[in-house]
């Protein structure tokens, strides 16, 4: 019952979920940040028309009849790009009927598909859109099999509608998770991953040919076909890895599947095998902070993990695998900015300002092959803009106005309206629960 009242609060506070019209607005007089790793454009101006980017950069004309609004002189950005979230599939960890991550008892695992579960009133949405996180990419959580399902990304906006690309990607577990889930070691895993994509491509050939064994097979049909377009390279495949051997047994492993498009996750050794990974143009969305060995297979870890991956050639956004993820994707500006501040560190690899920004907007959606739609305000983009209070990756910035697909956004939370209810409480104005 207290799960539910709790629930029942933050649906009261929520905003309406009314559609709303794509707006054409101009944005002047900015510091202008495309979000592409290039440095900021002072005086620049951004212009979005029917719901997508048209211009951005310094020297850009208005339209006649565009609202203008000046950003005097303030920063102002694509939208965030979460690289790694399972936010709107999970409400109360430990309510099994508010996280639909992960189903322990199904027969299928790589067909689940997240999109029909994500929740557009689930409570961090509107908490993340206020901090300027406009997209998130979603990830299913595997039980019961290496293959976790698929996965999706989605707009945090106030509407009913939060998929922008169902079916986006696979996700998979690799490691330590990937061992448990295949019977308890990570050859088990391999031996599952391989079959899998013997029988997937078996499929791909002929999918009429293909036979179901039915609810003990090792792969059914739903599986066979979901995985058929990871094998044939038309899906990404987002695998969670941490220890360096993990990812070269992978990297390996895709000599014979070269058309597989993997994206590594976490890789808190990434760094020491950053050669491998340049070289296989896997990109990686990694964990921004993992400076200890949680685990054994991060006995490697360090902050500098990112800086040196990007130094050797490897495309890397931030995410936030197993740093709760399902709420708290705002906190990739931080990470970013904790990245930028390792420059000044002696002996510890960071990122210059450009480069982290990328690294939580423009390369996380490029990993996933969505680069062309969104995380820059290259021209044909989503128009998804944010003006800051001042540096985005700053503690004290503040989103002041948040644009997704070109609807400007109510940035009203229920934590803001719980600070304002009860920071001067009144005699009388309080709830029945605090009167004697």
């Amino acid at each position: 019952m207290k799960h539910l009242l709790l629930l029942s609060a933050a649906l009261l506070a929520a905003p309406a979920l009314t559609p709303a019209a794509a707006q054409s607005v101009a944005i002047t007089n900015a510091r202008l940040v495309i979000g592409d790793g290039s440095a900021p454009i002072e005086g620049g101006t951004v212009v979005i028309r029917n719901g997508r980017v048209v211009a951005a950069g310094k020297a850009v004309a208005v339209p006649q009849g565009v609202e203008t609004i000046d950003a005097g002189g303030r920063y102002v950005t694509p939208g965030i790009v979460a690289g790694f979230t399972r936010m709107g599939i999970v409400e109360v960890d430990g309510v099994g009927q508010t996280n639909d991550a992960g189903a322990s008892g199904s027969p299928f695992h790589a067909s689940i598909d997240i999109a029909p579960a994500v929740n557009p009133r689930t409570s961090s949405i509107p908490l993340n859109r206020a901090e300027g996180v406009t997209r998130a990419i979603v990830a299913p959580e595997n039980r019961g099999s290496i293959f976790a399902g698929l996965g999706a990304v989605i707009d945090l906006g106030a509407d009913r509608t939060p998929i922008s690309t169902a079916r986006a990607f696979q996700f998979m577990e690799y490691g330590e998770g990937g061992a448990g889930a295949a019977g308890g070691s990570r050859p088990a895993a391999i031996a599952m991953f391989k079959n899998a994509l013997f029988q997937a491509r078996s499929y791909a050939r002929n999918p009429n040919g293909y036979a179901d064994q039915g609810k003990d097979a090792l792969l059914n049909r739903a599986d066979a076909e979901a995985l058929g377009a990871v094998v044939t390279g038309k899906m990404p495949l987002l695998i969670h890895v941490e220890r360096a051997s993990d990812m070269l047994a992978l990297i390996d492993l895709r000599r014979d599947y070269p058309a597989i498009r993997m994206v590594f996750v976490g890789a808190s050794e990434g760094w020491t095998v950053a050669a491998e990974l340049a070289a296989a143009r896997i990109p990686v969305i990694a964990s921004a902070l993992n400076d200890l060995p949680e685990s054994f297979e991060a006995l490697a870890a360090t902050q500098s993990n990112i800086g040196r991956m990007t130094a050797a050639g490897v495309q890397v956004g931030i995410g936030t695998i197993n740093d709760n993820e399902a709420r708290q994707a705002r906190l990739e500006k931080q990470y970013a900015g904790n990245l930028v501040a390792l420059t000044r560190v002696p002996g510890a690899t960071g990122l210059d300002w450009n480069a982290a920004f990328a690294a939580i907007t423009s390369i996380p959606a490029e990993a996933i092959g969505l680069g062309g739609d969104i995380g820059s305000l290259r021209p044909g983009r989503q128009g998804d803009v944010v003006i800051w209070s001042g540096d985005p990756l700053e503690l004290d910035a503040a989103a002041l106005s948040v644009w997704i697909s070109g609807v400007k956004q109510p940035l009203q939370t229920r934590q803001a309206l719980l600070l304002k209810r009860y920071l001067q409480p009144q005699e009388g104005a309080l709830p029945k629960a605090y009167e004697r």
